[in-house]
């Protein structure tokens, strides 16, 4: 049975894995593999930090356009690298984490891809401007982002049995995306300075989401090259059950 990762530091650097990971993949499981999460969390980290600039305009940023490029390459290629290691690993936890983080930067990025031009299929006229103001574009993105606020909101009660910093990050992001989708729908009604106030405030958890995930993959990094301190993620696991026979008999079957 194994537990689910970003869970433990190690504390012995010369005879345990490095990095944040549960107790049984810090034996002669990972002996010969390195530890690959810390790139997918270093794409998430880049594309939700720049997300966040621009929904709170900082210098003047109010299109995605510009950067959508770090929503399908800087990200989602490093998550999809990620991904399919940590699978290879048989981190089901992490597997999950970069998987869904993969294609929900893709498909945000797809948003505002100028050549994908959606915006103008809801204006009569083709005109981008004004098929972005229309309530069905709204309204239908305002649902997409509520269905990932829900789905990283189910993430967000697994991550209860990893560690503090990351059940904060879970939090935080879902209450982000649901603001986010709250300003689409003051859009949709024709409310729009509702809906940049809602933007900024959603760019602002985002921003604390970036903070927290790179925070973690400093902790990653810092396990990995064996500096002689820890930066501490405050383990939740040994608040749940968790039978010592259970690790023992998975590590036995490495």
């Amino acid at each position: 049975m194994r537990e689910p990762a970003l869970t433990h530091v190690a504390s012995q650097q010369s005879t345990s894995r490095a990095g944040i990971q549960p107790q049984l993949y810090n034996g002669k499981c990972r002996a010969k593999l390195a530890n690959s999460l810390a790139l997918g969390l270093l794409g998430f980290t880049l594309s939700v930090a720049t997300f966040a600039v621009v929904l709170m305009g900082w210098g003047g940023a109010s299109s995605f356009s510009s950067v959508v490029g770090i929503f399908f390459f800087t990200g989602p290629v490093l998550l999809l690298l990620s991904t399919i290691f940590e699978w290879v690993l048989g981190n089901f936890f992490n597997m999950m984490l970069c998987g869904f983080f993969c294609v929900f930067w893709c498909s945000l990025g797809l948003l505002e891809l100028p050549t994908a031009d959606i915006a103008s299929s809801y204006s009569p006229t083709g005109n981008a401007l004004e098929g972005a103001l229309t309530p069905d574009y709204n309204a239908g993105i305002a649902l997409y982002i509520s269905v990932l606020a829900f789905g990283v909101f189910t993430f967000f009660i697994a991550t209860l049995k990893t560690n503090a910093v990351l059940a904060t990050l879970f939090a935080d992001a879902t209450a982000a995306l649901f603001i986010l989708s709250a300003s689409y729908w003051r859009v949709s009604v024709g409310n729009i300075p509702s809906a940049l106030h809602l933007k900024h405030v959603s760019g602002g958890l985002f921003f604390v989401v970036a903070f927290l995930a790179w925070y973690l993959t400093c902790a990653l990094m810092v396990a990995e090259m064996g500096f002689p301190f820890n930066l501490p993620v405050f383990d939740l696991a040994p608040y749940w059950p968790q039978p010592a026979s259970d690790l023992e008999e998975a590590e036995a079957n490495c």
